[in-house]
């Protein structure tokens, strides 16, 4: 299974959510790889920690060796790292990755993620964080994926900015993965005796759009769980947060 964390809208939590939902496949004994597409490398960070910037291949090399002719490319293998925590690995990324872009996008080379991950069959499950843009990396992701997950601020402008980020995910079904199933709506930071977050959930019921039950709340525990490089359920595998995030990993996992 590969899952595409998405939103076009930045600090809606993608990095969070990808992030412990990996942990927690891979403190289930799935072998877990995480993907970091984000220039802003908050996935790399909260799970390697200083040590990022000590690491030898990313996302970025991985990308870079397709502008040039090799004879012998190496695999998305050779870019992927091990994590303090058994089953879990990653795929980091690098500030650098938004100077490639346009070259990439020149080229056409937005199936080479897709290609690199279909091939591998070491993973039970694959996690790819996003950048807060519908762009070329973002497209490469959902070409790649089963399956995209969609976190949710509850403000209006959240709501209204929804409806383009669904209509840029099916554009990408018909045009390029027949696949992809948009797998639900993560309301993020919710806040359950607010009028406001409770009003704006029933609209998007009302609209029908793929609201999942289970909803995260807003806790300064997500701030030291960043802080430290620990998931939640390695940081504080017994609080309120942490309990969400179990209850929202086995929804979405049956």
């Amino acid at each position: 299974m590969i899952r595409v964390v998405f939103n076009q809208k930045g600090g809606v939590g993608k990095s969070s959510i990808s992030t412990n939902l990996a942990a927690i496949s891979a403190s289930r004994g799935k072998r877990t790889l995480v993907i970091d597409l984000d220039s802003q490398c908050n996935t790399s960070h909260y799970l390697l920690g200083e040590q990022v910037n000590d690491t030898e291949g990313d996302i970025n090399d991985f990308f870079a060796q397709m502008l040039s002719f090799q004879v012998r490319p190496k695999a998305i293998t050779d870019f992927i790292h091990s994590t303090a925590y058994d089953n879990l690995h990653l795929l980091p990324s690098n500030p650098e990755l938004g100077d490639l872009h346009a070259k990439l996008e020149a080229k056409h080379k937005i199936y080479k993620l897709r290609d690199a991950l279909h091939a591998l069959d070491q993973y039970d499950a694959i996690y790819i964080d996003t950048p807060p843009a519908f762009n070329f990396y973002t497209l490469s992701a959902l070409c790649a994926a089963d399956s995209c997950l969609i976190p949710f601020d509850c403000d209006e402008f959240s709501r209204q900015a929804l409806y383009s980020l669904m209509y840029n995910v099916q554009e990408t079904q018909q045009d390029h993965n027949a696949k992809l199933a948009i797998e639900g709506i993560v309301v993020n930071q919710y806040q359950p005796r607010a009028n406001a977050s409770k009003s704006i959930v029933e609209t998007l019921l009302e609209d029908n759009l793929p609201v999942l039950n289970s909803k995260i709340s807003s806790s300064v525990k997500m701030k030291e769980s960043h802080n430290e490089s620990m998931p939640l359920i390695h940081f504080a595998p017994k609080h309120k947060l942490t309990l969400e995030y179990l209850a929202l990993y086995d929804e979405l996992n049956g």
